[in-house]
Parts: structure tokens; sequence; C-alpha cells
């Protein structure tokens, strides 16, 4: 079915979406480097800006937010000062602070970034990825069961920091697939082979091959199309949206098979841009997308915030214009 760019666009903000996950506080060190430190051969940041801003899955809720529909986060964090500052920022986002779980078993992850101009000089990562613990895995199932309910779709954004196992992959699925609901995932290592049963899964090129341990070359169409069979047969999964980083995207979903390359831009920074074209994904999919347009527009989203340095969401506007141009949608 054929949908103009006005009708997906207002089809997204009647959508609620549940996202599952790891999220993290991004902070940022922006400064400039004119010398060498006379103490050890790396060079001297003198810091002009710091900012902090919501990462992980938060940063999925802000695209989704972006795109016009409704985020709804559900996850544990710490009970820590990085916690407040990070309910902090979700107040200042409006968002919904519902689905948050604070633990004292945890703390707050950080990803600390110190910048020179648009170059990436240093990250220094504050965090701690274990497995929730027997308690905080019956929290976030009761907050899963409650919000579920008024959702229309849900998103594992597993960023291997605890929060997603097997155990709330299995529940989650269970439940989503009973009422009905589609569930899209972007996975990483540790959980790669357990999100049985969802409708979309989204790896990347490196996580589709680590994840398989299989020997494949996926700049070959025909490996892809054999790596998304593999996956689709091994896990049962509906669907496939590879994303292949600057070859752009692969799709296997509802039956069709579409490769679509990556959009020329001026790259600054590839930081998030999962985070969008996940968000995208997610949308495209509740709203009925068939598989080439719901591709193409996560693509296009996921190369729009590349222009940007850190991680930001997309703006709305600028796809929806660009979607239209490059005839994605009517």
């Amino acid at each position: 079915m054929a949908y103009s760019a006005r009708e997906v666009f207002e089809a997204f903000t009647t959508k609620r979406v549940l996202i599952i996950g790891d999220v993290m506080i991004d902070s940022y060190l922006w400064g400039k480097v004119d010398r060498i430190s006379p103490e050890a051969p790396v060079p001297i940041v003198q810091v002009q800006k710091r900012e902090i801003r919501l990462g992980g899955a938060a940063n999925v809720a802000l695209n989704v937010q972006s795109l016009g529909a409704t985020p709804v986060l559900c996850t544990v964090i710490g009970n820590d000062v990085d916690a407040k500052n990070f309910h902090h920022l979700l107040a200042e986002a409006k968002l919904q602070t519902s689905g948050i779980i604070n633990s004292a078993d945890r703390i707050t992850t950080i990803k600390h970034r110190v910048m020179s101009g648009a170059h990436h000089m240093l990250r220094v990562d504050q965090e701690i990825d274990k497995e929730l613990n027997a308690t905080e895995k019956a929290s976030l199932k009761k907050k899963i069961a409650e919000l579920i309910l008024s959702c229309d779709v849900i998103i594992f954004e597993d960023y291997d920091k605890g929060v997603i196992s097997a155990d709330i992959i299995a529940y989650t699925v269970e439940l989503a697939n009973k009422l009905g609901k589609p569930t899209v995932v972007d996975p990483k290592k540790r959980n790669f082979l357990h999100y049985h049963g969802v409708t979309l899964f989204k790896p990347n090129r490196k996580e589709m091959l680590e994840g398989l341990k299989l020997d494949f070359d996926l700049r070959s169409e025909a490996d892809l199309e054999e790596a998304c069979k593999v996956l689709q047969e091994r896990m049962q999964v509906s669907g496939v949206l590879l994303t292949l980083s600057e070859k752009g995207v692969f799709i296997n979903l509802q039956g069709e098979q579409h490769y679509l390359p990556a959009h020329v831009r001026e790259i600054s920074d590839v930081s998030g841009a999962g985070d969008t074209v996940v968000s995208t994904a997610a949308l495209a999919l509740c709203t009925g997308l068939s598989a080439k347009p719901l591709a193409a527009l996560s693509n296009l989203a996921g190369g729009l915030v590349c222009e940007q340095v850190g991680v930001v969401p997309i703006d709305r506007n600028r796809l929806w214009q660009e979607a239209v141009a490059e005839n994605i949608l009517e």
C-alpha cells in the first residue's frame, strides 16, 4: 500500500513506542588543542564548553519524540548523583519517567567524550554491565507489563550494559506476541541469539558476523541474503534490516529483499545513527509501511544524523522533505 509523506508522518504522531534497554548520559568536553603535554606525548585540550545529553536507549526516545510519536522509556539506572542528572535531562526533554527504575545496586552509565572541533580525541566510560539482579528483573517485568498495553510497538535497545537479558527478552516477546504488538531489536553481542520470535531484527554488519559466528562476506549481495536467511531460520524472526555503514542497508521482510545504497553525505559523526535507524524503522513498521519504503526511510534518517557532531536526534521536517525529494514517499 502506498502512503503519502503527510499520511506517514501524521500517523507517527498517533503512535506510542515502548523502549526497553540500556540508557546513559553522553558527556562532552569541547575544547581546542594547540600543544602537546610535556608529561606524556598526548594533546592538551583546553576546555571551552561542557555538555551532557541523553544517550543509549534514551537517545532512541529522543528520536521517537522528534519523529512526532510518544516514547515510553523503560529501564534501570543507578540511585546516584548521575541518576539525578539523568532525570533532569528527561524533564528538560519532556520525556515520561514512569518506566524508570532506580537501583542502589547499579551506577548510571556515562560516556565522557573529549572533543576538539569535530575531532573525537578520547572517550572514558563509567558503567556497570552486570545482569540485573532478581529484584531488579521483577521490577522491570512489572513495568513492562503495565506499559506495553498502551504502546503500539516495542523497541529493544541493547548496549550490553545488563538491563536486557534472555529472560527479559523472552518475557517481553511472548507478551507482545500475545497482544499482537510488533517488536524491533537493535542488538549487541551478548544477547544476539536470544531474540527469538521478534518482528524486525536490526543488526549492523559487525554485529551480524559476530552474532552468527559464521564466515560470510557481507560485501556480497548473495552472502547478505544467505546471512539473513540463516538468521531468520535460526531465530524465527519475521524480518531483518541489516545496516552496512557507508554501503547502505539490506532488508528482508514480508517476502521482499532490497539492497539500498547509502546517500552521499558529508559525514561528521556516526554516533547515534543506529538509534535513529531503529526509531524510524519501528514507527514505519507499526504504521504499515512495506519493506522497501521502511528501509529507505530508515536509511535516509540514519544518514542525516551523521552530518551532525555528537549524538543528536533526527530532524523530522528535514527527513520529511528529503523523503519526498528522494521519492521514498509520495
